[in-house]
């Protein structure tokens, strides 16, 4: 182009056409990463055989899979439905149906919460971006296994079958996890397609719930809140994954923000925007310079305490916790759209950006071929410490759609 012709071209239509190119380049390096790295995973893990599905790093190095069982088995399966719909390219297609179908045996499975995260990190992608009669139904029958664990006393969904404090002090048969907001897009779904209220009415009472006895003041959350079933009241408020019982686990305060996002999203009630707001309002402020959280924000500070039996007691290195940030960055992408607010929109792009950076996303071929770097499953538990974990990939993906879809 002459220069001429460029002099032109007012000065802030050049600048968009710069950020557009920039944003291009950045998801299309990611994606192109993503593809080679997951390429080489599938190698590795082989056909899906009901016990083969990814899930962290083993201290040696080499990939530790788990069952169908588990809570994580959805999001490969989620991953590679991703990488379908950043590239078109009916390979990813093909397997994400392959990994997704091997999943049907769950919907069924009343045995904990998590459902919403097996079946619609999985059957829920599949049926948004390659919809079959069944992938409905499976759906369906999965909101209705899911339903089960809901209780009219309490008006929340059950989310373990028991539960002990760190230091033995408490024991619970009824307690609710702040993870288990995740788990109601499924609700939500099954009541738009089949025009039955009642998944509806479930989700709306557990958020109603959460967000009377889980929040905090300040907006911090509590994990873990056990129920009297006689009367529906709490009785007790502590932690299972976070460093003490009054402290904030970063990735808890991750699933606050996106599950109210997501609520708002299908409810228009204005209060769980207000809730997603406050609740992305405290981790923000509590972000280092590179916007990936410490795994817990009150890690070793005064007044904050583990129970005995944690291994919080003894480890108390602030180590990052990439899946909180990948769980957060998607978050923001959609809370900026909903609340209008660009503030949010640019905070995910910078969080999209560090995380994607050396710093956390792995070299190709390294880190059992996931996709990021330095996440944190439980310390309390000595598990799953500065180690790749599945799921911080799929919300990285998801984030990497989310940017892509954004208009800048």
């Amino acid at each position: 182009m002459k220069l001429s012709v460029l002099l032109l071209i007012p000065a802030f239509l050049l600048s968009g056409c710069s950020k557009e190119n920039e944003k291009e380049k950045f998801i299309n390096e990611n994606v192109a990463f993503a593809i080679a790295q997951t390429d080489k995973m599938l190698q590795t893990v082989g056909e899906p055989t009901g016990k083969n599905y990814p899930r962290t790093m083993k201290d040696d190095g080499e990939l530790a899979v788990t069952d169908m069982y588990d809570w994580t088995p959805g999001f490969f399966p989620g991953s590679l439905w991703y990488l379908y719909e950043l590239t078109g390219d009916a390979k990813w297609k093909s397997e994400a149906e392959k990994w997704t179908n091997s999943l049907e045996p769950l919907k069924t499975f009343t045995g904990h919460h998590d459902l919403g995260f097996m079946m619609y990190c999985s059957y829920g992608n599949a049926e948004r971006l390659a919809a079959k009669p069944e992938y409905k139904e499976i759906l369906i029958e999965s909101a209705n296994s899911l339903s089960t664990r809901f209780n009219e006393k309490t008006r929340t969904i059950k989310s373990w079958n028991g539960f002990a404090t760190w230091d033995d002090s408490f024991k619970s048969s009824y307690p609710v996890i702040i993870d288990n907001m995740m788990n109601l897009e499924m609700l939500f779904y099954a009541s738009k397609v089949t025009g039955d209220k009642k998944y509806y009415d479930i989700a709306i009472a557990h958020s109603d719930a959460t967000l009377k006895n889980q929040f905090r003041e300040d907006y911090g959350t509590y994990h873990v809140v056990s129920y009297d079933t006689i009367t529906g009241e709490t009785v007790n408020k502590a932690t299972a994954q976070g460093f003490s019982d009054n402290s904030t686990w970063a990735r808890g305060q991750a699933w606050a923000i996106y599950g109210f996002t997501m609520v708002y999203r299908e409810t228009q009630d204005k209060k769980y925007l207000d809730a997603a707001e406050k609740a992305a309002g405290y981790f923000l402020k509590n972000l280092p310079d590179d916007l990936v959280p410490v795994w817990d924000f009150n890690v070793g500070e005064s007044g904050y305490t583990p129970g005995a039996r944690s291994y919080a007691v003894t480890f108390q290195e602030k180590l990052r916790d990439a899946s909180a940030a990948a769980i957060v960055c998607s978050a923001l992408f959609e809370l900026g759209d909903l609340a209008n607010n660009k503030s949010y929109t640019d905070t995910a792009i910078k969080m999209l950006h560090s995380l994607a950076s050396p710093a956390y996303r792995a070299a190709l071929g390294s880190n059992a071929d996931f996709l990021l770097m330095h996440s944190v499953g439980s310390i309390p538990h000595k598990s799953e410490i500065d180690k790749p974990l599945v799921y911080a990939d799929y919300y990285f993906l998801e984030a990497l759609v989310r940017y892509k879809n954004l208009s800048i």
